[in-house]
């Protein structure tokens, strides 16, 4: 903990990129929300793949047949149990009107290329990510001669900065935009196509590049190559050779959906507005970008920061991820999450900005649990201004949803696909696992109503959250079935994205999902009663839909009581019909505790023990990334912060990248997780490593907020700063072999909820400023704490 923070927030490599083929898999990664570059790292000719937010291509959008006849038809299948006939039910109606709508696919702008010759073979390479400013460096000696490449994605310049340095000698090399081939052998014809388009050209110290989307629409970049000394030729016509020179700059705009020359013209005017050098570019970039990183700061004792990223993986192979591993990984998942997002672009992405290929495994935003994962972390950390993407991208296809809706199910509100893309918000995965599956807007709708309860945000709250919810209880109000008991009936009904054992297949075929369309799945109610729950509390907050809400606390009386299975777990599926089945990665059935707020164990231990039981029942081989990552954070809520620490070191031993990116699964049948051959990257699992990190050091609620929850015993000291309860900031430090205990709350806005001290505290005093307290019916360590704005309450041994 003496390390300088600088080392702690860099991750520092001793190989270049070296996956087979995809070599981008490996690529440190730059961003500023807009415009991604992610840097190989070779020595002679290295590749930086350039990427955009807005560059989507391949996309279709069919129009949605009315087949909502079905829904009355699939039940009475299900009422006479033919329930995998019911399962197919809307979507083979859909299938046989030959609807065909195919979700888009983010894909590369371009390549940049450095050639350099090599006299010597290298020796002491390093390839580094300084996280506190986005710069990448790459560095090595060749012979005697020291060299360092260095690149940052501007916030200020909206712009790609590249600079290359050695000790003295003369550079002499090539710089070049090239079109990015593809590693899949099925898209190599259609990417010949476009390839086809490409148009390049270079004069006076500018090179132009273009290609032509399949909209029509041109994209592409303009980079000025400036050099310190020497000279430029552009003899090729379609690169720029520098000599002589002792530094090179150069600077690349990136341009979609624009006319070539005129964007060409336009970028090239930027460019020669540009005259600092790049240490002073690259400073003005970094205040930006390190506001957002240092939103929270967390040190843990065993974080020195100064082992590679390889020895730090090397380590956690042998079992256990080392603590800077584990740290460097909550700082890096925060640095992902603010370089791949912006408040007024799209949401983070499973491959964030940095996807290298034209049609990507899972490249869409999917609302099933990946999206909701990426941002579970943002309010508590700090992130909330990042947010507004989010909603501003489900909001812009209203339409579709409320088209879904009316033709899917009959239904007045919303029904939003699982997985979508930009202006494609109809359904695309025509399968009955995501077709029967109604519950998107319900969890997206927890996401725009905890921006609020940590914002405080109340014209937003009237003007967008609410109608978003509204029209998601809609749905509802149309779609559940009351009852002869007076309880609602919820099918069809899916638990994302598991079957009923006794639906499973005997003959041990694998499949990805036989039969799981079922009748009132428990997150289904779970997310029903989070949803109308919010709209009671958040009208009445408001002083609005007044008229409503009593409509709104009769549906919830509707919603019968989660159910205990034989072995003492709660059900998956709560119709006695179907089995639960253990082994699957998704823990759906476990969304009241966690993500969702429903009871604390405080509030109701013998419930809260049915789901801890649940958890414990999942089987670790069938497991993926993002699921260890969540069940790190279920771990954590259930307070066990050893089990939860176990599950990050599982996920950093099979499915964890050299640069720290994570994978679905590992690809080496090494039975600690699901096998897939393909391994494709998916970011949520390092945004899940972020919050089960935090939900480990804090918990929050509205009601209720617990300092150091789930400490894991190998944390014997460390300190956090800045992390968000709902009205305020939390400051806490520890020392296990001292005893010492700190903690400062800090409130922005009025507050008043339940503190919880750590459970091993037994000697402490309470102190406030503009705070009150006393003593909680809720248990030992339990205080009801009442905070003005601006208050603050001190917690110290």
């Amino acid at each position: 903990m003496n390390a300088t923070a600088g080392g702690r927030n860099k991750l520092v490599l001793k190989y270049p990129a070296s996956w087979w083929k995809n070599m981008w898999r490996e690529g440190l990664p730059s961003g500023n929300g807009t415009i991604g570059a992610s840097v190989y790292g070779a020595v002679q000719e290295e590749t930086v793949l350039i990427t955009h937010e807005d560059l989507w291509h391949w996309g279709h959008k069919d129009v949605l047949p009315d087949v909502s006849h079905t829904l009355p038809e699939t039940r009475k299948m299900m009422d006479e149990e033919k329930y995998v006939e019911a399962s197919w039910h809307l979507t083979n109606a859909l299938k046989e009107k030959g609807y065909n709508t195919r979700l888009a696919a983010r894909f590369p702008v371009a390549e940049l290329k450095l050639a350099m010759a090599c006299e010597h073979a290298f020796k002491q390479y390093r390839r580094s990510l300084d996280m506190e400013t986005g710069e990448i460096a790459v560095s090595w000696k060749d012979g005697g001669t020291s060299y360092v490449r260095r690149l940052f994605v501007s916030r200020a310049d909206q712009a790609i900065v590249y600079d290359i340095q050695t000790d003295g000698q003369e550079l002499q090399g090539e710089l070049r935009l090239a079109f990015h081939p593809t590693d899949n052998p099925r898209l190599i014809e259609a990417c010949k196509e476009m390839e086809a388009t490409v148009q390049v050209k270079a004069e006076n110290g500018y090179l132009y590049y273009a290609v032509r989307n399949d909209d029509g629409t041109d994209f592409g970049a303009v980079m000025r190559v400036i050099p310190e000394k020497g000279a430029l030729e552009t003899e090729q016509k379609q690169a720029i050779q520098f000599r002589g020179a002792s530094r090179v700059l150069a600077v690349v705009k990136v341009f979609v959906k624009g006319e070539r020359e005129k964007e060409w013209g336009k970028l090239k005017g930027e460019l020669s507005g540009i005259s600092a050098g790049y240490e002073e570019l690259l400073a003005t970039h970094a205040a930006i970008h390190g506001r957002l990183f240092h939103t929270a700061k967390l040190e843990l004792e065993g974080d020195e920061g100064e082992r590679t990223n390889e020895e730090l993986l090397l380590e956690a192979y042998d079992g256990e991820a080392p603590t800077e591993l584990v740290r460097k990984m909550w700082a890096y998942g925060r640095y992902l999450f603010i370089s791949g997002t912006r408040a007024e672009g799209y949401p983070f992405g499973l491959y964030g900005l940095w996807g290298g290929d034209y049609r990507l495994i899972w490249c869409h935003n999917m609302a099933n649990e990946n999206v909701q994962m990426m941002y579970w972390h943002v309010p508590a950390g700090g992130l909330t201004e990042l947010m507004p993407a989010l909603f501003r991208y489900y909001d812009s296809m209203t339409d579709d949803f409320r088209d879904n809706a009316r033709k899917l199910y009959g239904c007045r509100g919303i029904y939003i696909p699982a997985g979508s893309t930009p202006g494609i918000g109809v359904p695309n995965q025509i399968v009955p696992v995501i077709m029967n599956w109604t519950g998107a807007a319900a969890w997206l709708a927890r996401h725009y109503y905890e921006y609020y309860l940590y914002t405080g945000d109340r014209n937003l709250l009237v003007e967008k959250i609410l109608p978003f919810m509204k029209e998601a209880a809609l749905f509802y109000e149309d779609f559940v079935v009351q009852g002869d008991d007076g309880y609602y009936k919820f099918y069809p009904s899916v638990s994302p994205e598991n079957t009923p054992e006794n639906f499973m297949p005997t003959d041990g075929k694998p499949l990805a999902h036989p039969m799981p369309t079922t009748i009132n799945a428990t997150m289904d109610f779970a997310l029903l009663k989070e949803l109308l729950s919010h709209l009671v509390e958040g009208s009445r907050e408001a002083g609005v839909h007044t008229e409503e809400i009593a409509k709104w606390e009769a549906m919830l009386k509707r919603i019968p009581e989660y159910q205990v299975n034989s072995d003492g777990a709660i059900r998956e599926w709560m119709h006695e019909r179907f089995d639960d089945r253990y082994n699957h990665r998704h823990l759906s059935h476990i969304y009241p505790i966690f993500p969702g707020q429903e009871f604390t164990r405080e509030e109701l231990p013998e419930r809260f023990e049915a789901f801890e039981t649940a958890v414990k029942k999942r089987l670790i081989g069938a497991q993926s990334g993002w699921s260890l990552a969540h069940m790190a954070a279920i771990y954590a809520r259930l307070g066990d912060g050893n089990k939860a620490l176990e599950c990050l070191d599982i996920l950093s031993r099979s499915c964890l990248l050299n640069n720290f990116m994570t994978l679905h699964n590992d690809w080496r049948n090494m039975g600690i997780c699901m096998n897939m051959a393909e391994a494709p990257i998916q970011l949520d699992a390092n945004m899940g490593w972020v919050n089960a990190v935090q939900e480990m050091l804090l918990y929050v609620s509205p009601k209720m907020v617990k300092l150091l929850p789930a400490l894991p015993d190998r944390w014997t000291s460390g300190k956090v700063s800045d992390l968000r309860f709902c009205a305020g900031k939390a400051a806490i430090s520890w020392n296990k072999a001292t005893g010492k205990f700190e903690a400062e709350l800090a409130a922005d806005r009025d507050a008043s909820f339940v503190l919880k001290l750590p459970a091993d505290l037994k000697h402490y005093r309470l102190s406030g400023q503009e705070a009150s307290f006393k003593p909680s019916t809720l248990g030992s360590g339990c205080y009801e704490v009442v905070m003005n704005k601006k208050g603050r309450l001190f917690v110290s041994t």
